[in-house]
């Protein structure tokens, strides 16, 4: 069967059901109201354990305290290297504004992964909490190909689901990758979560989504959500929901190394671009690029996780709404 489009689901479409499991940022300054986000320091330790490129890529914030008993931390920061041999590692805190403590035994997932897979690497880790079912599901890649599911009830031990997407879904592409997942439901799609990621069909990447009413059987739209001309960019990547003004937008990574803005409606049937979101900080950490945020609020306090620096030494920097 050809792929069912957004366009064709939602015609006569009327509304939306529920609302975004995500934080709703406040204060003012960045486009549509978004708080201006000040650079607070690197979370991680300096001397890992287990940094086997030197480059850290894909921060996931998780709060845990009030999901599970016995965390290591209030909350755990799932991220990876980027290229081979990857690996998905966890660290733990107390606090947003850091310190963070590295979990002894990383990688936590590794890139092979008997009898279920054996690639070059695995990366961009993103963690969601299935309400439904009270358990930790990561999304990460490996390769860039594919996305693959790994379910947990304490968010560090990882039992293998399996794949969730592949380049078949949308047609003619070569990459589909960094994806992020969230609760969010379209009454016309009958849904309970959706995936924003990054694919790359033809020439540049774009940020493309998908539905799904469990986490594990999805559907996804061929046609891109966000597409970079609009912003003056060449590629798109590291998509992140937020909910703000009863509508959503994306967040995301422009090639010119900002984050910028797009507002796709409740419906994913906007596409209404508002400009840079986040400037990246011309010296250290960012060194002109910044990326792949992830948001969380400590104490009445919104942060900002994202990726720091330039290709082939990237590092997990956090910074704090002002």
């Amino acid at each position: 069967m050809p792929p069912v489009t957004r366009r064709q689901v939602l015609a006569g479409a009327a509304g939306v059901a529920g609302a975004l499991a995500i934080p709703s940022l406040a204060s003012a300054a960045a486009p549509a109201g978004f708080p201006t986000y000040a650079y607070l320091g690197q979370p991680l330790p300096a001397n890992l354990a287990y940094n086997p490129t030197g480059e850290l890529i894909f921060p996931c914030i998780r709060g845990v305290y009030d999901k599970i008993s016995g965390a290591r931390g209030r909350y755990y920061l799932y991220y990876a290297p980027h290229d081979a041999p990857g690996g998905i590692c966890l660290a733990y805190g107390n606090s947003l504004a850091g310190p963070f403590t590295e979990y002894p035994a990383n990688p936590i997932i590794s890139r092979t992964w008997s009898p279920y897979y054996s690639v070059s690497h695995v990366s961009s880790p993103h963690v969601l909490w299935n309400a439904a079912t009270r358990q930790f599901f990561m999304y990460y890649h490996g390769e860039n190909t594919t996305t693959r599911l790994a379910i947990s009830s304490n968010g560090i031990n990882f039992t293998y689901y399996g794949t969730v997407l592949t380049t078949a879904a949308i047609p003619n592409s070569t990459e589909v990758t960094y994806a992020r997942v969230f609760e969010h439901r379209i009454a016309a799609l009958g849904n309970t979560y959706v995936m924003v990621f990054m694919g790359l069909a033809g020439s540049g990447r774009r940020i493309y989504w998908g539905w799904s009413n469990d986490g594990k059987s999805w559907q996804f739209d061929p046609t891109p959500l966000v597409s970079p001309a609009a912003d003056g960019q060449s590629d798109l990547s590291g998509p992140h929901l937020l909910y703000r003004n009863n509508t959503t937008y994306v967040v995301y990574h422009g090639s010119s190394g900002d984050m910028f803005l797009t507002e796709v409606g409740n419906n994913f049937d906007k596409e209404v671009h508002l400009g840079v979101f986040h400037a990246a900080l011309s010296g250290a950490p960012d060194n002109n690029r910044s990326a792949a945020p992830s948001f969380g609020t400590d104490g009445g306090v919104q942060y900002m996780f994202y990726e720091a620096g330039q290709r082939s030494g990237t590092k997990i920097a956090v910074a704090r709404a002002v």
